[in-house]
């Protein structure tokens, strides 16, 4: 064999050497990604899990509307200045909504992934808050909340767009009984 020869089989020797490293590489780079969404959504989901942030979502529910109609309550909100969450829980459920989005628009967070589990949640605090993110607006200007509204933004936009995945077609649905329909649809009355 000439010396050509043996070069070019080394050549393309080494050439297939570096390319089995580099698809090794960029597969081992995807299985990190995954797994850093993974673990920052496993933290979300801890935090949503955490007695704190539940008791401000139900204080958002129930008692925030009826608060909302306090001046006093609102002049709270409107100063700028640190806002104590433990007489406005309300904080708590803005301040992690407005790290989910920070955490997604930097894509930290698979989008798809994370709007397919929470996505009705956030149109719904969304529509909760959205006039607290207006009192807070006032003095604060639009980037108060920006975040929140991005992924409130993006999670409209993602339903909108049919992306939300349905049950898949070839898994067989379970049976689901409710026992208490009737009881509890008779009259239409809500319970007592």
């Amino acid at each position: 064999m000439s010396l050509e020869v043996l070069n070019t089989i080394g050549n393309l020797g080494t050439f297939i050497v570096l390319s089995a490293a580099a698809i090794a590489a960029i597969n081992q780079l995807r299985h990190t990604r995954a797994a850093n969404h993974l673990d920052a959504v496993l933290a979300l989901e801890r935090d949503f899990n955490s007695p704190n942030l539940q008791e401000s979502l139900a204080f958002v529910q129930s008692t925030l509307p009826t608060r909302m109609q306090d001046r006093s309550f609102r002049a709270e909100l409107a100063a700028v200045g640190f806002i104590d969450p433990r007489s406005h829980p309300e904080m708590n459920v803005l301040n992690w909504f407005n790290q989910i989005g920070t955490l997604v628009k930097n894509e930290f967070i698979d989008e798809d992934a994370f709007l397919d589990q929470f996505s009705r949640l956030i149109d719904q605090y969304w529509m909760l808050l959205g006039p607290t993110v207006a009192l807070l607006r006032r003095a604060r200007g639009n980037a108060q909340y920006q975040n929140f509204e991005y992924i409130a933004s993006r999670s409209r936009q993602w339903r909108d767009r049919g992306a939300a995945k349905p049950f898949p077609q070839k898994t067989p649905r379970m049976r689901v009984d409710d026992p208490w329909l009737a009881e509890d649809t008779r009259n239409n009355a809500p319970p007592s």
